[in-house]
C-alpha cells in the first residue's frame, strides 16, 4: 500500500513539473530523479504525520491515583489521662486509713477478777496516704467501754507509721461472763475511720485473773 502511494506521488509530481514547461511561461527548473524521490518522501511523510495527529491513541497515558494514607497509632504510645473527681463525706479525707497490727497487751479472752483495773494497748498502722493530725481521737465506738475514754492525739503520725494506743480500763465489778468493747480513731471532725479494734475478757465468778502486759 505504501509503495503504491509513493508510485502516485511520484508521478503527480512529474505531471506537474511537465505541464509548467509551456509556451509563453518562465522556465522551470527541471528536477533530476534523486531531487523528485525527495521530495515524494518528505510528502508522504507529512501526510502520515497528519493522520498520526488526527486518530486517537491506542495506550491512553497513565494516570496517578491518589491512595489515602491511614496512621495507626503507636503501641508505645502513653495513654491519656481522664480527670477524676473524689468526694468525701463530711470534712472527712479519703486518703485517711488505719489497719490493725497487734494486741500488745490482754489478749482476747484474757480472764479478769470483777473490778480488776488493766491497761490495754493495740499497735495500730497508719495506711492512709495523709497524716494523722494532733487532734484526732481514739474512742470507744460499740460495746462496753470498761472505763474507758478517748485518747487525742498529741502529735503526727506519718503514713506508713506504726502507732500504740493504751487504754486504762476496769472490769466489771460483777460476773458477767464475756465483756467486749471496739474502739476507732476519728478525725478532728468526729469522722470515725480505717479498722476498728476491740477487746473481749472473760469476768467470771472465782476467776483468776491472767494478765499479760508485753507477750
Amino acid at each position: 500500500m505504501r509503495k503504491m502511494r509513493f508510485k502516485i506521488y511520484l508521478i503527480l509530481i512529474l505531471t506537474l513539473a511537465l505541464s509548467a514547461c509551456g509556451a509563453g511561461r518562465e522556465a522551470v527548473p527541471t528536477l533530476n530523479i534523486s531531487q523528485i524521490q525527495t521530495l515524494a518522501i518528505r510528502t508522504y511523510q507529512a501526510q502520515l504525520t497528519q493522520t498520526a495527529q488526527v486518530l486517537p491513541s491506542a495506550t491512553p497515558p497513565p494516570t496517578n491515583t491518589l491512595v489515602p494514607v491511614v496512621t495507626f497509632a503507636s503501641p508505645n504510645s502513653s495513654p491519656v489521662a481522664f480527670a477524676t473527681s473524689t468526694t468525701s463525706s463530711g470534712a472527712s479525707s479519703a486518703c485517711n486509713g488505719l489497719s490493725y497490727v497487734k494486741d500488745v497487751t490482754i489478749p482476747d479472752n484474757t480472764q479478769m477478777t470483777p473490778g480488776q483495773a488493766f491497761t490495754k494497748t493495740w499497735l495500730v498502722a497508719n495506711t492512709g496516704s495523709c497524716n494523722w493530725e494532733p487532734g484526732f481521737i481514739f474512742n470507744v465506738v460499740g460495746g462496753d467501754a470498761m472505763g474507758g475514754v478517748g485518747v487525742t492525739l498529741n502529735q503526727t503520725i506519718q503514713p506508713g507509721r506504726q502507732y500504740e494506743f493504751s487504754i486504762p480500763m476496769v472490769a466489771p465489778s460483777t460476773p458477767t461472763g464475756e465483756i467486749k468493747g471496739t474502739w476507732r480513731l476519728a478525725d478532728a471532725n468526729g469522722t470515725f475511720f480505717g479498722d476498728g479494734v476491740y477487746l473481749i475478757i472473760e469476768v467470771g465468778s472465782g476467776a483468776t485473773a491472767t494478765m499479760t502486759e508485753n507477750p
